[in-house]
């Protein structure tokens, strides 16, 4: 290849057909790549909105699922009551715990 300067530019003139030929391998390889980059970028794109769209779907399922309880059935009733009672023994022993830790440190001294 010959390289020629023409107004502080550099222009490469092919010398002969093994030249050109070359060149044109290298323009369609970087081609190839660049399309295969699109390709993928797009695919990836794509497999991110029916993931998209999947997680929509499920989460309207499970919503609507979640709307068929019956409130007035009384074993409900029962279980929710079982519920308020655990944590309202379980707050008031986090409560109760300090305040006997802290009778213990009055009485050592």
């Amino acid at each position: 290849m010959n390289l020629q300067k023409d107004d502080n530019t550099a222009n490469i003139l092919p010398e002969s057909e093994a030249d050109i030929e070359e060149l044109t391998n290298a323009a369609t390889k970087i081609q190839a790549s660049f399309r295969g980059h699109l390709t993928r970028k797009n695919q990836k794109f794509n497999n991110d909105q029916e993931a998209l769209t999947k997680e929509l779907k499920r989460l309207d399922t499970k919503e609507s699922e979640e709307l068929d309880i019956d409130l007035s059935d009384p074993d409900l009733n029962k279980a929710a009551t079982k519920i308020q009672a655990s944590f309202r023994g379980h707050k008031v022993r986090k409560e109760v715990v300090p305040e006997i830790t802290s009778k213990d440190t009055k009485t050592k001294k």
